[in-house]
């Protein structure tokens, strides 16, 4: 009976279409408000009376934890959502509630991890990027202080990130947006307020923003807790299946490990990038500032294709359960054409809009020129960007999490850092900066023909080898 009920869900009967852009719209969204709210945080911090550039320098000397912390948070998210997606599609509901409550226990794991990192190890972090000496000590502490904020109370942005696969899982990505959009706005709303001091606010700068920003992700992680309970009646909560197993943590990092190591491959290159550019002669501190407000900005546009991937997973995932070749493949489809047609916009876009872009941030004439570069020089790399990571989706539907681990090493580190090291040895000054900016093209371009030839492989060996029903 559950498994007819089951096969009965609009996630293995409503076209692919309707159903891509159901989930998807939302969950586009939700990750695109999410980059919007982190350049409002930017914005806000570089227009503060003494020292706004400076924050924008810690902002980005923080981003590369905040990222690895996104990245463990989102591939449990990611494993435990393609695993109860194809639970639900096989119709073993118990494994689904398994799948869940195992979920949970790990996110209470990853929040103390994450505290322990923020009390010990956040000072080292911070002033490994410094090897050359050319940030001035007050940015280092701002970064500092800034991280260890979000470290220890990250509960937020651990659990929003669960409940909210939880819930793409089932089909209800609306709620996980509601849920993310309250938080933003809370977040935005907060912004001014703590880093200026108003309404009988102390001025609190950077540890402002940093408060802001997790309370923002508290209430959303409450939020959609309480959605979770309310509507995901296919889920029993009961306690019980909070203890860990040992099968079902092994078969969600199985699938969410590799998304863990995309993500962590992310920290990897941000941070090795802060470094080399760092170590430019004359301009150091600006090319790291200006490379933290591009990660912002190129977000609104990487984000969307991340929530495309973030729809792929669960619809393709859950037709392969079901062993059903034609909808396997109509998902794909769907989901590449979706990714192209947005990445296509966000190139015009980001064309036509870096000035104003960068106007909205209060910087040096130094630094506004790179960073319009920048913006302009990166930009065209992201067709190539958002098919590969689409296709990153597509494997992890179809339990590939090697080939979306090439993926992400040839984007983030094969191709991009060698590239980058070696222009920066032999660069110096704002003029030259610019050429750095094109390894990122190169890297994405490369990678994508690899993801090409990967998929045509496992179209031939699992894909079509599936029983059409």
């Amino acid at each position: 009976m559950d498994n007819l009920k089951e096969k009965s869900n609009k996630m293995a009967t409503e076209s692919m279409g309707k159903l891509m852009m159901k989930i998807g719209i939302p969950i586009v969204l939700s990750m695109m408000l999410q980059a919007v709210y982190n350049i409002v945080d930017s914005a806000y911090l570089s227009k503060m009376k003494e020292g706004g550039e400076e924050a924008l320098t810690a902002l980005g000397l923080s981003f590369p934890i905040q990222l690895l912390m996104v990245a463990i948070a989102i591939g449990t998210g990611v494993g435990t959502n393609a695993l109860l997606a194809k639970s639900m599609g096989e119709g073993n509901r118990k494994k689904a509630n398994m799948v869940a409550g195992n979920s949970e226990f790990l996110g209470i794991i990853i929040f103390i991890i994450f505290i322990l990192f923020g009390v010990i190890g956040i000072p080292f972090y911070v002033n490994f990027q410094n090897l050359a000496g050319n940030i001035d000590n007050t940015v280092i502490m701002m970064a500092i202080d800034y991280l260890q904020i979000c470290c220890c109370l990250s509960f937020g942005i651990v659990f929003f990130s669960i409940y909210e696969k939880i819930l793409q899982a089932t089909g209800r990505s609306l709620y996980s947006t509601i849920a993310q959009i309250i938080g933003a706005i809370i977040n935005i709303i907060l912004d001014p307020i703590l880093i200026y001091g108003w309404i009988g606010f102390p001025e609190m700068g950077v540890s402002g923003a940093a408060y802001a920003t997790v309370i923002g992700q508290i209430i959303s992680a409450i939020l959609v807790l309480i959605f979770h309970i309310k509507f995901n009646i296919e889920i029993d909560k009961k306690l019980k299946y909070i203890k860990p197993k040992k099968i079902i943590i092994k078969e969600i990092y199985m699938i969410g490990f590799p998304a863990i190591i995309s993500q962590a491959l992310l920290t990897v290159m941000t941070y090795s990038l802060n470094i080399i550019l760092g170590q430019i002669r004359e301009v150091g501190e600006n090319a790291v500032t200006v490379y933290g407000l591009y990660c912002k900005i190129q977000q609104m546009i990487m984000f969307a294709a991340v929530g495309v991937k973030d729809s792929i997973t669960p619809i393709v995932s859950f037709s392969y359960g079901m062993k059903n070749k034609k909808r396997v493949k109509s998902g794909i489809r769907c989901g590449i054409i979706f990714v192209s047609i947005l990445m296509l916009i966000g190139l015009i876009v980001i064309e036509v809009f870096a000035v104003p872009l960068t106007l909205f941030f209060s910087l040096s004439e130094v630094t506004y020129h790179m960073c319009v570069d920048c913006i302009r020089i990166t930009s065209l790399a992201f067709i190539f960007a958002g098919l590969c990571i689409a296709f990153q989706g597509v494997f992890q539907a179809i339990e590939c999490g090697l080939e979306s681990l090439i993926i992400s090493l040839g984007r983030q580190v094969i191709f991009i850092l060698p590239t980058a090291w070696f222009i920066g040895k032999f660069i110096t000054g704002k003029e030259n900066v610019s050429m750095i900016w094109w390894s990122f093209l190169f890297g994405e371009f490369i990678t994508l023909v690899c993801a090409v030839l990967m998929y045509l492989h496992a179209m031939k060996e699992k894909i079509n080898k599936l029983e059409v029903k």
